[in-house]
């Protein structure tokens, strides 16, 4: 079994009265990383420092960085805010 998280961003970027419009897609291999780095992937992806994560979804600064070292695991109910508050698809495959 796999956990797979999907990115799906658009930027807009405005500049000289030219709209341009830019989409991409991240996808993360949950089963070939260690837990704290695929959350580590997860919030650089999202180009968000560890504080502005924290206060995005409600959680401090210091439970941020002992995911991203290790030294706690986080929990799925965790992942899944972070999949609504971020417009993130997390999918689970069977391998065949």
């Amino acid at each position: 079994m796999r956990i797979v998280i999907y990115y799906d961003f658009q930027y807009y970027y405005i500049r000289k009265m030219l709209r341009c419009q830019w989409w991409w897609k991240i996808k993360i291999d949950a089963n070939k990383y260690k837990t704290n780095e695929v959350f580590k992937f997860i919030r650089q992806g999202l180009d968000k420092t560890q504080d502005e994560l924290a206060k995005d979804i409600g959680i401090s600064k210091s439970s941020i960085e002992k995911y991203e070292y290790g030294t706690v695991n986080y929990t799925f109910e965790l992942l899944v805010r972070i999949a609504h508050k971020y417009n993130l698809k997390i999918t689970i495959e069977k391998d065949n």
